[in-house]
């Protein structure tokens, strides 16, 4: 079957989830205001009013401001682009960490598997947003520094996966006819094993980025994550949340929207899932 039938049949089988659509629809909507921020946010971000200091939702500033007078709904939109890009970079690095490691350890075995499985049980161990805390400490707050603490952290997980997939997988016949016609380990995993493994992957990144993003929220708020004046919807709780009272505002904005972005994203990778489940009868009939 040509690749184009194969798309299409795939989103024959998402939209039937209608939830899924419509998280699909709010993530492309959130992504073009993202990228459009500079030409579309109505005040500079960065750039404080020490006249407008406080202020509640009104006419000129539709979120209301910050104690510099900043502008919240500018922020926002530039706080946006911390959360997205974080979330999906850190699990495409978690991805291609994860999975030759993975792949090479089901595929060869020996003690090369025993000494991976070793350190993914060790890690496992360590409570993660503890093993964030540690390593954003040493490694100081950033955007670069979060993604390799993702990184360092959330490889087992897609590792582990990928691992249970290729022991499964190694043992059938076309595996073996690769083998018996000296085909080498990284040729099996790129011609046989990624065919194979992709649907489990695809669910697991689209899955693992609303966790990245609320990660980094959390360690922002703890003011280890990205640090002032960037925007950040974490930092903006955390900076503000003593003033729920008299700016509710400042935190109550922030923290929906964040929800309602690990919501899309989460009913965004279930409609995944469904598509890409060829077991399910009510989807391949």
């Amino acid at each position: 079957m040509p690749k184009s039938n194969n798309l299409r049949l795939l989103w024959r089988r998402f939209a039937r989830n209608k939830l899924a659509v419509i998280a699909l629809f709010f993530i492309i909507l959130q992504i073009i205001f993202t990228v459009a921020a500079p030409y579309i946010a109505p005040y500079n971000p960065y750039k404080g009013d020490f006249l407008a200091t406080w202020e509640t939702p009104n006419r000129l500033h539709w979120l209301g401001t910050d104690d510099l007078g900043r502008d919240v709904l500018s922020r926002l939109l530039y706080g946006a682009r911390i959360s997205i890009s974080i979330g999906v970079l850190s699990q495409l690095a978690i991805a291609l960490v994860g999975i030759p490691i993975g792949a090479i350890a089901g595929l060869k075995g020996g003690w090369f598997d025993y000494v991976i499985m070793r350190v993914i049980d060790v890690l496992s161990s360590l409570p993660t947003i503890l093993f964030y805390i540690l390593l954003m400490i040493a490694l100081g707050a950033g955007f670069w520094n979060l993604i390799l603490a993702m990184t360092l952290t959330g490889w087992i997980g897609i590792a582990r996966l990928v691992r249970g997939q290729v022991l499964s997988l190694k043992k059938t016949d076309f595996i073996r006819a690769s083998r018996a016609m000296g085909a080498g380990n990284w040729y099996i995993i790129k011609k046989h094993i990624l065919r194979n493994v992709m649907t489990p992957i695809i669910v697991s990144v689209a899955l693992g980025i609303p966790g990245a993003m609320f990660a980094e929220a959390g360690l922002s708020f703890l003011g280890l994550g990205i640090p002032a004046p960037q925007a950040s919807w974490g930092q903006m709780v955390g900076m503000y949340q003593a003033y729920i009272r008299t700016a509710w505002h400042l935190t109550v904005f922030p923290s929906i929207l964040l929800a309602l972005t690990m919501l899309a994203w989460f009913l965004f990778a279930d409609g995944i899932r469904e598509a890409l489940d060829t077991n399910n009868k009510f989807l391949n009939c």
